[in-house]
């Protein structure tokens, strides 16, 4: 199976010291929609979709607060239907979707997919159709499903994973792709988990935001994105007990699994290097 990782959506929150811990004070930062587009046998499956092509052409759709606090680009050439047409699909080529969870900056290209299957903890499922308490206040947009999605639900179950629960979400695809429990962001939020070429990928979601809260040795989070999990999290002993143990996964399973995040954009940049490293 091939991976292509690209980034859906480039944000530029203000003042870089304060999010990433790096920078100047009035810099504007720089943070991405780390997604995933996978080749396989049976068609295309992406891992997240980022910022899509109906929110980049009616910005409203994003809502005002996402719009002043993340200040995205709305680039349409960073839309996933256009990065899939110039890795020479068309978009019908997408045969399934699998959100780490519904937040509008995860799953604004679902509408660019619409014969896509789209796989999701029913956990999650629930909390964006129907929200109550946090869950109102935060990140589910109807707008982005508004065209009618085919969405295929699971609960939590399945064979363990490096210690974790999990789902192979597909059933039918001959690569393997698995639904990580990772709640705390969100009620359903997960991790993807995709096999190739004799090791693990694990997109992480929002379950972290910097490189550096996966530091083996010294964890931290800059102060900005620290008080941003704290307030965004629907259970944030949840989100801080399940960060821990991808710290764990990633300092004893280093040689089987790489981790990464749904935002930073030094691990996007770390693999792009290595992608053109391997081009050339």
């Amino acid at each position: 199976m091939r991976v292509h990782h690209i980034n859906c959506g480039t944000m530029c929150p203000a003042s870089s010291r304060f999010v990433l811990g790096e920078g100047g004070l009035f810099s504007r930062a720089r943070m991405v929609c780390h997604c995933l587009v996978l080749e396989t046998n049976e068609g295309l499956v992406l891992v997240d979709t980022g910022l899509g092509m109906h929110d980049i052409q009616n910005k409203a759709r994003l809502g005002s607060s996402f719009l002043s606090r993340s200040a995205p680009a709305l680039d349409p050439r960073e839309a996933a239907v256009s990065q899939v047409e110039r890795l020479g699909f068309k978009r019908e080529d997408v045969r399934h979707v699998v959100p780490t969870h519904l937040d509008l900056d995860h799953i604004g290209g679902l509408a660019d997919f619409p014969q896509a299957q789209v796989h999701v903890f029913r956990d999650e499922h629930t909390a964006a159709m129907k929200p109550v308490g946090r869950s109102k206040t935060y990140g589910y947009r109807p707008q982005q499903w508004s065209h009618g999605v085919q969405w295929r639900p699971y609960t939590v179950e399945g064979e363990r994973w490096f210690g974790f629960e999990s789902v192979r979400v597909i059933p039918g695809l001959s690569s393997e792709v698995l639904l990580v429990p990772l709640v705390g962001h969100s009620d359903g939020h997960c991790g993807v988990a995709v096999k190739t070429e004799g090791r693990w990928l694990l997109h992480a979601g929002d379950s972290y935001f910097s490189h550096r809260e996966m530091d083996p040795v010294s964890p931290r989070s800059p102060m900005g994105l620290a008080l941003f999990q704290r307030m965004r999290s629907t259970n944030n002993a949840a989100r801080v007990k399940n960060q821990e143990r991808l710290r764990q996964l990633s300092r004893d399973h280093a040689d089987e699994v790489t981790v990464f995040s749904a935002h930073c954009a030094t691990e996007m940049d770390r693999f792009q290097a290595r992608s053109l490293a391997t081009a050339a």
